[in-house]
């Protein structure tokens, strides 16, 4: 675990990783949280960013739009080489979910994928419910809030950047962009849904679920 890092030297410490290891360099995974920042993918788009109040955008090569990082959220980084797993991106950010969702159940939430926008979502009037989400909705994200978020790049293989899910944290600077290019989308935590717990379990929860989905 690093505690917590500087956004940019950190996506500059996983490039550089990633361009420089070789075909026997072990994977690893990083956990660590951000001071404030707004991260935009390289999908992303300007008028997503509403009311940054003061919090850099910082443009990133991740996949995907806005999200925010900040205190309380655990964020992982799996440096991983795809090759030697022998699976493809859509199977990698399969498993990322699946270990979101695992981790999630430890504290006896329940959370869902939703078609066609990664990350993971609960139900807001009952997150601990475990019905399945049944469609098809009008509006997918109806009832859902998205309590992490996914991102990711892939160069000769190899991963970097990754997930975030939200602890406990102040949620205000996502009411400032469209999360993840999506107007009026609510973001959530386990504080917010009722779960008390702290940083460290979280991220060692995810780090080891992490660690055994992604296993060679």
């Amino acid at each position: 675990m690093l505690g917590r890092v500087d956004y940019a030297s950190t996506v500059d410490a996983m490039r550089g990783f990633t361009e420089q290891r070789g075909d026997d360099t072990p994977d690893e995974i990083w956990l660590c949280e951000h001071a404030p920042v707004y991260t935009q993918g390289i999908a992303g788009r300007a008028q997503h960013v509403l009311n940054p109040g003061g919090i850099p955008v910082v443009q990133t090569n991740r996949g995907g739009q806005v999200t925010y990082h900040g205190p309380g959220q655990v964020v992982a980084y799996p440096l991983i080489d795809l090759k030697r797993l022998r699976i493809y991106v859509k199977e990698y950010v399969y498993r990322i979910e699946d270990a979101v969702l695992r981790t999630l159940a430890a504290f006896d939430v329940t959370g869902h994928r939703v078609a066609g926008a990664p990350g993971i979502y609960v139900k807001l009037d009952d997150p601990f419910g475990h019905a399945a989400l049944t469609g098809p909705r009008r509006d997918p994200f109806e009832g859902l809030g998205k309590i992490a978020a996914l991102g990711i790049k892939v160069s000769q293989h190899r991963t970097y950047h990754g997930v975030a899910l939200n602890v406990a944290m102040d949620l205000t600077p996502f009411e400032g962009i469209d999360p993840c290019g999506y107007a009026g989308l609510k973001t959530v935590d386990l504080a917010k849904i009722g779960v008390s717990t702290d940083w460290d379990s979280v991220a060692r929860q995810l780090g080891d679920r992490l660690a055994a989905n992604l296993a060679p």
